[in-house]
């Protein structure tokens, strides 16, 4: 017997436009640098929750994906990266980096100022005394945003989806879109978002074409 086919689900993603309007619209919410981060970098939401500062190279501009954030039976808990694939080093757009910079000086701050009530866990995206947020805070904040600003409808995960096919859509190499995302082969990368292939035929041919024209022999 053949197994049934799973139907495809329907990849949730914004604008170019419609991301930098939500950014804009966030900049001063406590979640910011999480939502530059799903943008900019395409991490997983529980990624970026169980992200530590130790894992952050900005001189570099290189952050390394070694531990997760999950939520189990009502338990928030710290996992080691599912797959290899998963434990990947990403390398930063400028943006993000700038936005990391600024948000580890106010979170410093803000230790100061808290003293031994600070729970201090190494946490990139914290609560307000350093504990680990909720998955299902950042949720609703999103949720949140989106409908008071009349946004296209589009969960967390969507920014993930949203930074791989902007990559794809400006000709970014597949596979290392793929290593990027912390995809366990090629494969996925390329099923997931093939949405953005027939957009990629069409360049790939006028680029051949070009190339063909500009090293043609003379007519003579």
């Amino acid at each position: 017997m053949k197994p049934p086919r799973i139907p495809k689900r329907k990849v949730e993603v914004w604008s170019l436009e419609t991301a930098n309007l939500f950014l804009t619209l966030v900049e001063k919410r406590r979640f910011f640098i999480a939502y530059v981060l799903g943008i900019y970098t395409g991490m997983r939401k529980g990624e970026i929750l169980g992200l530590r500062w130790k894992d952050c190279d900005l001189e570099e501009g290189k952050i390394s994906n070694q531990q997760t954030l999950a939520k189990a039976r009502g338990k928030l808990t710290f996992q080691e990266p599912k797959t290899s694939g998963s434990e990947r080093t990403i390398t930063l757009p400028h943006y993000a980096t700038s936005c990391l910079e600024k948000h580890k000086i106010a979170q410093a701050q803000l230790k100061l100022k808290l003293g031994s009530a600070y729970q201090d866990n190494d946490l990139v995206v914290c609560s307000a005394i350093g504990n680990p947020i909720d998955t299902s805070d950042i949720n609703k904040d999103m949720a949140y945003v989106i409908k008071k600003h009349n946004l296209p409808k589009i969960s967390f995960h969507g920014l993930r989806h949203t930074h791989a096919t902007m990559l794809l859509s400006i000709g970014e190499n597949a596979k290392v879109v793929s290593e990027r995302l912390g995809h366990a082969n090629i494969g996925i990368t390329l099923n997931t978002y093939s949405h953005v292939l027939p957009n990629m035929q069409k360049s790939l041919a006028e680029n051949f074409d070009t190339a063909m024209k500009k090293n043609s022999p003379k007519t003579i």
